[in-house]
């Protein structure tokens, strides 16, 4: 009876392309791999993930949050036609992207998130999940939101993405933007970079094992960094803690 009810739970995925896996020579020398990962890597990522939840700076918090779920329910069977690439240095974690496919034609982004800040190593991770739509599943645009300052400045303004607010993204149902054929093949020359085939060796480390992050992000030494206004709803938590820190109420 399990089975068969595990049976009408699970989606089926539809057949697409897999990502070919690339190589990006960072600005300090260090060359990172972009691979597509299989639902039995999924846990060596989650961990990492989670740790990220209580960290309150740049949205951390929300982004890690949400990515947990997404990887779960794709490990867990439960979302359809999703995909996972994550970004490694030397074997080590350094980003995570994920989407799906909404139907042939339109792909859903739904998280990047960078375990090693610096170095445009989100931005090179998302333009390569954008690359994954617009050139291996040759689908005509990719739905992206943003859930922080630094995301909206790196995808709707440096990739100058067309509004489609009359369309409700998948993440909690707020206006759309749209990165079309049209805009990636012009962004192409400043803002994906990376070469194919990747040297053996240097993607047989990275298939390895999946190693934690070197250097991940971490809470700011004073909690109202973490807030962007004095009135924010997350600062009055914050302010209760800092001030339970320094002895007394205020």
């Amino acid at each position: 009876m399990a089975i068969e009810l595990e049976k009408l739970l699970r989606p089926v995925d539809n057949p697409v392309p897999l990502f070919p896996a690339k190589f990006v020579t960072l600005a300090n020398g260090e060359e990172m791999v972009i691979r597509q990962i299989t639902r039995e890597e999924i846990p060596a990522l989650l961990p990492h993930v989670a740790k990220l939840i209580q960290v309150e700076r740049d949205y951390y918090d929300i982004v890690s949050a949400r990515l947990y779920a997404e990887l779960l329910g794709y490990y867990r069977y439960r979302v359809q036609d999703e995909y996972v690439l994550v970004a490694q240095i030397n074997g080590h974690l350094a980003a995570i992207v994920n989407g799906r496919c909404l139907n042939p034609q339109v792909g859903v982004s739904y998280h990047t998130l960078a375990l090693r800040r610096g170095l445009r190593i989100g931005a090179h991770a998302f333009a390569a999940k954008m690359e994954y739509h617009i050139d291996i599943m040759k689908q005509k645009e990719v739905l992206v939101v943003a859930e922080s300052p630094i995301g909206f400045r790196r995808w709707m303004i440096e990739y100058q993405l067309e509004k489609r607010f009359e369309v409700a993204h998948e993440l909690g149902g707020v206006p759309s933007y749209a990165l079309t054929k049209k805009l990636f093949d012009r962004a192409r020359s400043s803002l994906v970079v990376g070469r194919r085939p990747v040297p053996e060796k240097l993607l047989e480390k990275a298939c390895e094992a999946i190693l934690p992050p070197t250097d991940p992000p971490k809470p700011p030494f004073d909690l109202l960094a973490a807030t962007r206004a004095m009135y924010d709803s997350t600062g009055t938590a914050l302010r209760a803690s800092r001030d339970q820190l320094e002895g007394g109420e205020k």
